[in-house]
């Protein structure tokens, strides 16, 4: 416990505290039915941490995240959220665990070496998830996704956070913020017809907490590192 308590800052720990409190009284407010979903948050607020760490462990949390969110989403005819999430981002994040582990910095498991993506290279990625979301839009729409705009922008968004972080990039998860954007929009719409939705929406706006916090520390990661 003392080890785990080292590794985490105090702000960390108050933050990824605060966020599990706010999630569970959601629940317990708007929902207390949908217990995969509490489940799903948890896990994946803390993912978040763990990626804001740069700890591999992070991606084994995304996937875990990601097969539980994908069942969530296909109970409200969101199919393009479970196509995301089972069909892209839970493998992007199996290939960012084995980028993650082939990139440690010093040695260390604990933490990825942070990389660095060119403008060239980012062109590349924006051509690709151009590619990947109009296929996606057809998809969709043949599968009577609900709410389709956002639906195909969670796809655009998800595709470049999965992307960036495979390349460890501290956009990534400037990626999963804007990601977070469109999620918490497509929740609000499900909100409309089932008032228990309304803890799903604290729980991303929590996530973009997290992601943001990534940012910033990923930054701090990246001058300690090039310093060493």
């Amino acid at each position: 416990m003392k080890r785990l308590l080292d590794y985490f800052s105090k702000f960390e720990l108050y933050l990824w505290g605060v966020s599990v409190i706010l999630i569970i009284t959601s629940f317990l407010i708007f929902d207390r039915v949908g217990w995969l979903s509490l489940v799903a948050s948890l896990i994946g607020v803390s993912s978040l941490m763990l990626c804001a760490k740069g700890n591999p462990i992070g991606q084994i949390l995304i996937i875990v995240f990601s097969i539980l969110y994908g069942i969530i989403a296909s109970g409200n005819a969101y199919y393009g959220e479970m196509i995301t999430y089972l069909g892209m981002s839970a493998p992007m994040a199996a290939l960012s665990l084995y980028t993650w582990l082939r990139n440690s910095y010093n040695g260390r498991r604990g933490e990825v070496r942070v990389g660095h993506v060119s403008a060239r290279e980012l062109v590349f990625m924006l051509f690709l998830d151009v590619a990947v979301t109009v296929a996606f839009y057809f998809i969709l729409k043949a599968l009577g996704t609900a709410s389709l705009l956002f639906s195909t922008l969670s796809v655009t968004t998800s595709f470049a956070a999965a992307y960036l972080t495979m390349r460890r990039s501290p956009l990534y998860a400037l990626a999963y913020a804007l990601n977070d954007v469109v999620l918490i929009v497509l929740w609000v719409l499900a909100s409309i017809k089932n008032i228990g939705y309304l803890s799903v929406i604290i729980c991303f706006v929590v996530f973009i907490v997290h992601d943001l916090y990534g940012f910033i520390n990923w930054h701090k990661m990246k001058k300690r590192q090039n310093a060493d």
